[in-house]
């Protein structure tokens, strides 16, 4: 398996900006998995008022298991971050480098979220690199059930009681939408930039774990 550095060396040389991986996000979660049928896909909850009763998840269904405890060092970060954090560097990395070189810290993910973000970096780069970064990262998360037509972001911080969730959407960054949001369960929506700004491993540390703050524990780019 790859590490993260060979990986993001790999990318360099698509020259990816954050535009087209949320044009092609879009694109993806609006036509569904399948190029017809949204529903599948959850495609039509991404687009609409994060804070609206029918676009937030919690539904349960007897074949999700019920959410987990909510926690300050649970995180999700949306496809377009988790693809920008490959392909593009710059605050997308910058934001998951803190949970990265952290190991109680928890990346949440459900397989349609990672699906969503293999599919973008395959489609701005190639098959061969998607595929070498969804061993990579299904190696990092933790994995969650979602419901169908739940959005896969919000969906795996409900389910993976995530309590930050990373994304460039500003559909789900509005503080109109957060409010929403807020209502129904705890959770925080960022983009990266904010979220790099906010976290403070040694601050969050005595929430997770026990004594003084021991300093990251893992390499960022292994």
């Amino acid at each position: 398996m790859e590490t993260w550095a060979a990986l993001f060396e790999r990318a360099e040389g698509f020259g990816v900006d954050e535009e087209a991986i949320r044009a092609a996000l879009a694109e993806r979660r609006e036509r569904g998995t399948d190029g017809d049928n949204a529903d599948d896909r959850g495609g039509d909850t991404a687009g609409e008022g994060a804070g609206d009763a029918d676009d937030s998840p919690g539904d349960d269904t007897d074949d999700v298991p019920d959410p987990a405890d909510p926690s300050p060092a649970r995180i999700v970060a949306d496809a377009d971050v988790l693809a920008a954090d490959l392909l593009v560097g710059s605050d997308a990395r910058e934001a998951l480098d803190g949970p990265r070189g952290h190991s109680w810290t928890t990346l949440v993910a459900s397989d349609a979220l990672v699906d969503d973000a293999a599919a973008v970096i395959a489609s701005l780069a190639d098959s061969d690199l998607a595929a070498d970064w969804r061993e990579r990262i299904d190696e990092w998360r933790e994995p969650v059930a979602q419901p169908p037509g739940d959005h896969p972001a919000l969906a795996s911080a409900f389910r993976g009681g995530a309590m930050h969730v990373l994304s460039f959407d500003d559909r789900l960054t509005t503080p109109g939408a957060g409010a929403g949001l807020h209502d129904r369960f705890p959770v925080s929506v960022r983009e990266p930039r904010a979220f790099a700004a906010l976290f403070d491993a040694e601050k969050l540390y005595p929430e997770v774990g026990d004594g003084e703050y021991p300093g990251p524990d893992r390499d960022p780019r292994a």
